[in-house]
């Protein structure tokens, strides 16, 4: 297989999962040997995976930047601490400061593919509960959400750090406990996207940049643009589509793809 070629699907599979909570990270780690990338790969697993998360991000701002310029430059009449800005700050610290704290861990000892199947299985099973259990909102516009409800979808967020969590399906499902809507809890875990993964992959990049050839710079090329396409017709679709229906669907998918792997690694040892 050719390296475009593994750009491309790479980045189709970061466009598709990034923003549906089955855990972007955890199947770019399951791709990648499909694709025959070796674990650890230090231009697919570090720079390349990052640079196409900033493409998905991208797609994100394109989307909603119509509800962000408004909730952004021109709120309601009201107190500092009820601007969105505010909020998504609140909401950003925790995996900020637990992502410092346990980065080198996260990277050597949890990006395996056993580990994301554990970590797909669980956060299924974490979808159903929370879905059936929290069915009473309280929001249902990511705009007046409360610092104490940010700070809420914060804290979930940790678990997120997780390879195999999800993003996504951590947040989302920490803004159904926090009291928002299904659609509520989506555009905030959207919003919050932003800042949590311009940051972490900054901060990434500037560590590996110097790392790419010049032959690479094409790969990242073709990779950031089929990821941000994808990106932005999943999240529109998505949105539409929790309009009306429930997440157990993408619940049952973590935990026949965690139970595949782990069975599919337990005939393998054998």
């Amino acid at each position: 297989m050719t390296d475009i070629l593994r750009a491309i699907v790479m980045g189709i599979v970061e466009g598709l999962t990034e923003f549906l909570p089955i855990s972007s990270t955890g199947h770019m780690i399951l791709t990648a040997p499909l694709l025959g990338i070796p674990s650890g790969d230090p231009f697919w697993g570090g720079v390349f995976d990052i640079f196409i998360q900033i493409g998905a991000i991208l797609a994100v701002v394109v989307y909603f930047w119509r509800r962000m310029w408004r909730l952004t430059l021109h709120p309601a009449d009201k107190p500092i601490y009820e601007h969105i800005l505010v909020k998504l700050f609140v909401a950003f610290l925790p995996a900020a400061v637990v992502g410092l704290l346990f980065a080198d861990f996260i990277e050597s000892k949890l990006k395996f593919p056993l580990p994301v199947a554990a970590a797909l299985i669980v956060g299924g099973f974490g979808i159903l509960l929370i879905e059936w259990w929290f069915t009473k909102p309280k929001v249902s516009d990511a705009g007046r959400i409360t610092l104490g409800q940010a700070f809420g979808v914060g804290l979930a967020q940790c678990f997120s750090l997780f390879p195999g969590m999800s993003r996504s399906a951590s947040t989302i499902m920490g803004g159904l406990i926090v009291g928002l809507s299904a659609p509520a809890a989506a555009e905030f875990s959207f919003f919050l996207a932003i800042p949590t993964m311009v940051a972490a992959g900054g901060y990434s990049l500037l560590k590996h940049l110097d790392e790419v050839q010049r032959q690479q710079v094409l790969l990242l090329a073709v990779g950031f643009v089929v990821s941000f396409l994808v990106a932005w017709v999943v999240v529109a679709a998505f949105m539409r589509f929790i309009q009306t229906h429930k997440f157990r669907g993408f619940a049952y998918y973590r935990i026949a793809v965690g139970a595949v792997v782990i069975l599919a690694y337990a005939l393998w040892l054998r």
